[in-house]
């Protein structure tokens, strides 16, 4: 149950972010309320996830998937530009968050 209220920080965190920049610097009101709502709907699953989930396993995971994630809406939604350098460097962050994990359950952090 651990691991799924860590997807659902995930998904909160990286709305939250989406909101961000959809906010347009705070200037538009729906989008930069959204923002500390979904923020703060984030941190409550992610309370309970490091009940059992290493903190430092769980917080590598929720940024390292949360900067996927907005870098796929933002490469998608946003036309943002897409490059090697750019594409290398998610795919490191990918690689250290599996890492990571795996780690993890090497030292019997299996929840």
């Amino acid at each position: 149950m651990s691991w799924i209220y860590l997807i659902v920080a995930i998904i909160f965190e990286t709305m939250g972010t989406v909101c961000l920049k959809l906010s347009s610097g705070f200037s538009k009101m729906v989008p930069s309320i959204l923002v500390f709502i979904f923020y703060g709907l984030g941190f409550i699953p992610l309370i309970k996830a490091v009940e059992k989930i290493d903190l430092s396993i769980a917080y590598v995971i929720w940024s390292g998937l949360g900067i996927v994630v907005v870098s796929i809406i933002g490469f998608f939604y946003f036309k943002e530009t897409v490059n090697f350098a750019k594409i290398v460097c998610i795919v490191l962050v990918i690689i250290g968050v599996v890492g990571l994990r795996w780690v993890g359950i090497s030292d019997g952090v299996s929840n």
